[in-house]
C-alpha cells in the first residue's frame, strides 16, 4: 500500500469516525463520436444541396402580374400567373411586371399614406408644378397620371428608366397644354379640356417611344395661383363674379320685361287690326245693303218706302210700354188716355 492509499484510508476512517458517510469517487461518462463513413456524409450533403437547388428553381406569378424569364440576360419567354420552374443557380432570372394593376405618377405633391385620412408630403415640388399660362400668368398645377402596363416586354427593354421618361413626357405635355390657354380657362372652365388634351398627347408620345403603356386618365388634382399673388387673384375673381352676377340679374329682368311688353304690344296691335277689319267689313256690308236697298227702291219706290216704314215700326213699337191706336179721322185723343195710370207714349 502506498502513501496515497494510506491517506485515503485514514480519511475514510476519520469521516466514519465523525459520523459522516465516506466519500466516493465520481465517474464521468465519456462521449464517443459515432463512426461515420465519409462517403455517406458526402451523399447526404449532396442530396441536401441538390434539393435546395431544385427548390430555388420554383417561382410563383401573381394574378395581376406577368413574369419575363431571362436566360443569361436574354429574354426567352413570358410566364403566366401560377407556379413555374426556371433554371436555378442564376441561369434564368424572372422579372415580375404588374400588368393588371393601375399605376400612377404624382406631380406637384406626393402621397405619404393613402386611406380615409390621406397624408401628403410637406415638401415643396414647385419646380415641376409651376407653369406659365398663355396670357403670361403663373399657375401652380398639380396632377396625377394613371396608367397600365400593356406590353411588359416593351416596358422593360425598349426604354431605359421608364418611370422617369414618363414623368418628363407628362410634364412637357402639361406645360404645353397650359401654355396654350389663359389662366381663367386653366382654373375654371378649361380644366376638363386640358386633362383630355394631355391624355391624348401623352398617349401619342408613349406609342411613339414604344413604352408599352396605356394612359388611362389624367386627373387635375388642384390648380391655384402662386401664394404671393393669391390675395390679388381672389379679389379679381370676386369682382368678376360680382360683375357676372349683376349681368345675370339684368339679363333676367330683360328676359322678364321685354317679352311681356312685346306680347302686350302685339296683343294691342292685333286688337286694333281686328277692330279696324270689323269696322271696315261692317261699313262695306252697310254700304252694300244700302246700295241693294236703293236699287230696289228705284224699281218700286212706294213699295220700298212702305216696307222700310213697316220694318222701322216693327223695331220701334216693341219698345213702347203703352200704345194707343186711333183712327186718323179722330180729332182728339184726350178721352182715350188713362190719366190715372202711367202716361202713354
Amino acid at each position: 500500500m502506498d502513501q496515497n492509499d494510506g491517506f485515503h484510508d485514514s480519511a475514510q476512517d476519520n469521516a466514519g469516525a465523525f459520523g459522516r458517510p465516506p466519500l466516493r469517487p465520481i465517474k464521468v461518462p465519456r462521449f464517443r463520436l459515432p463512426n461515420l463513413k465519409p462517403r455517406l456524409v458526402l451523399r447526404v450533403l449532396g442530396a441536401f444541396v441538390a434539393a435546395m437547388v431544385l427548390l430555388s428553381g420554383f417561382y410563383t406569378i401573381g394574378p395581376e402580374e406577368a413574369g419575363l424569364v431571362l436566360r443569361f440576360g436574354r429574354y426567352v419567354r413570358t410566364a403566366e400567373p401560377g407556379l413555374h420552374f426556371k433554371a436555378p443557380l442564376g441561369v434564368e432570372v424572372v422579372r415580375k411586371v404588374p400588368i393588371q394593376r393601375q399605376l400612377k405618377e404624382e406631380f406637384g405633391f406626393r402621397t405619404v399614406r393613402a386611406g380615409v385620412n390621406t397624408e401628403y408630403s410637406t415638401e415643396s415640388y414647385l419646380d415641376e408644378s409651376s407653369m406659365l399660362t398663355g396670357d403670361l400668368n403663373a399657375a401652380v398645377v398639380e396632377w396625377v397620371v394613371q396608367y397600365r402596363i400593356r406590353d411588359p416586354y416593351k416596358f422593360l427593354f425598349e426604354v431605359r428608366n421608364v418611370e422617369e421618361t414618363l414623368r418628363d413626357m407628362s410634364e412637357a405635355v402639361m406645360r404645353r397644354a397650359v401654355g396654350d390657354r389663359t389662366v381663367n380657362e386653366v382654373l375654371t372652365i378649361g380644366r376638363a379640356e386640358v386633362a383630355a388634351r394631355v391624355q391624348v398627347d401623352l398617349q401619342e408620345l408613349v406609342n411613339e417611344y414604344q413604352m408599352g403603356i396605356s394612359v388611362d386618365q389624367i386627373v387635375l388634382q388642384d390648380i391655384n395661383p402662386p401664394d404671393p399673388v393669391k390675395p390679388s387673384f381672389n379679389a379679381v375673381n370676386e369682382a368678376q363674379q360680382e360683375r357676372e352676377k349683376l349681368i345675370n340679374q339684368a339679363q333676367s329682368e330683360y328676359n322678364r320685361e321685354i317679352p311681356r311688353a312685346s306680347g302686350e304690344a302685339e296683343q294691342t296691335i292685333q286688337e286694333a287690326e281686328g277692330y279696324a277689319l270689323n269696322r271696315v267689313n261692317r261699313a262695306e256690308g252697310d254700304a252694300s245693303a244700302f246700295n241693294a236697298l236703293y236699287d230696289e227702291y228705284r224699281k218700286a219706290p212706294e213699295v220700298t218706302r212702305r216696307r222700310m216704314y213697316l220694318e222701322t215700326m216693327s223695331q220701334v213699337l216693341p219698345q213702347v210700354r203703352s200704345k194707343v191706336i186711333v183712327d186718323d179721322k179722330v180729332r182728339g185723343v184726350l178721352p182715350l188716355l188713362n190719366l190715372d195710370g202711367k202716361g202713354g207714349k
